[in-house]
C-alpha cells in the first residue's frame, strides 16, 4: 500500500516531487517533516541531469517504496506516543 493513492500516477519526475512533498505533509510536524523535505530537495538536485528513461523509472519506483517504509514507521511511532 502507497503512503497516498496517487502513487500509481506518477510517472514524471515532477510528478513524484510534488507526490513527495505531499508525503511531507501527512508526517508529524517539526524536525522530522523538515528533514524529509530537505532531503527530498536535496535528492532531485542530485538526479536532475539523469537523462535515461529506464533509470529515471527505477527512482521513481523506489522512491515510493522509500516513502511508503518511511510514511508507516513514522506515522505509526507518531500516533503510538500520542495515545
Amino acid at each position: 500500500m502507497s503512503p497516498l493513492p496517487e502513487a500509481e500516477l506518477v510517472r514524471s519526475s515532477v510528478q513524484l516531487y510534488r507526490y513527495l512533498l505531499r508525503c511531507c505533509r501527512r508526517l508529524p510536524p517539526g524536525p522530522i517533516r523538515q528533514h524529509y523535505r530537505h532531503a527530498i530537495r536535496q535528492s532531485f538536485k542530485v538526479h536532475a541531469d539523469e537523462d535515461d528513461p529506464e533509470r529515471i523509472q527505477q527512482i521513481i519506483k523506489r522512491a515510493i517504496e522509500d516513502a511508503d517504509w518511511v510514511m508507516n514507521k513514522l506515522v505509526s511511532l507518531y500516533y503510538r506516543r500520542k495515545n
